[in-house]
């Protein structure tokens, strides 16, 4: 999306953006739906004015009423650029498909205080949509961060070395997961055995099944 915002082509080095810090805390959990598409191909028959017609079913996975709260960490200079980006990019921006673009205001503006990523995601206010903190405000958060020396790690295939149209190609990552307190004080009324939508409802033959 960074790269996007800025204009970079898919054979545009990222090169220059691995090395920011990255960390994603889960303000609200979704649920995945699956939508039913349908595809048409037509072939003229052969000395006939008749088509055949082929409308194979698809299926599209989509995350649904989710929210991430993202914290990137580097040089000011090299946020203020990314952040100019982000607020007025080069391509339209959107979240794997066309059709997902992401909820505005994407930026959310550079903090000069917080020490780190971490501590940015351990921090920052929940911001979660009113509905959801009412219904789920005793929930902990997740984070899921670059991991450092001595955390217990786990390996993602989520590194983006090129998106090139010939092969995108991507390196595994060492990332820290956990959960935290909310930070913010929960609403009155919430019901302590609220709990918010898992993932797992959604069937074990589902594809995007993160729980």
């Amino acid at each position: 999306m960074l790269a996007s915002a800025q204009g970079r082509s898919r054979e545009d080095s990222i090169e220059d953006l691995l090395g920011i810090s990255f960390g994603v805390r889960t303000e609200q959990h979704g649920r995945v739906i699956r939508d039913l598409q349908t595809e048409k191909s037509m072939t003229r028959k052969r000395n006939s004015n008749k088509f055949d017609k082929e409308m194979p079913l698809t299926y599209r996975y989509y995350l649904s009423d989710a929210r991430f709260l993202v914290a990137l960490g580097a040089d000011r200079a090299v946020l203020e650029t990314l952040e100019q980006a982000i607020r007025s990019p080069k391509w339209p921006l959107y979240l794997g498909r066309r059709s997902c673009p992401p909820d505005y205001p994407l930026s959310l503006g550079i903090r000069d205080e917080y020490e780190d990523v971490r501590k940015a995601l351990e921090s920052e206010p929940w911001h979660a949509a009113d509905w959801y903190k009412r219904r789920y405000g005793h929930q902990k958060l997740e984070i899921v961060c670059d991991a450092l020396e001595g955390d217990d790690t786990e390996a993602w295939s989520d590194l983006p070395l090129s998106f090139s149209s010939s092969g995108r190609r991507y390196a595994d990552r060492a990332v820290r997961r956990y959960h935290i307190s909310n930070p913010d004080e929960p609403k009155d009324g919430d019901d302590d055995n609220s709990r918010p939508p898992s993932f797992e409802s959604t069937g074990e033959d589902d594809p995007m099944n993160f729980a």
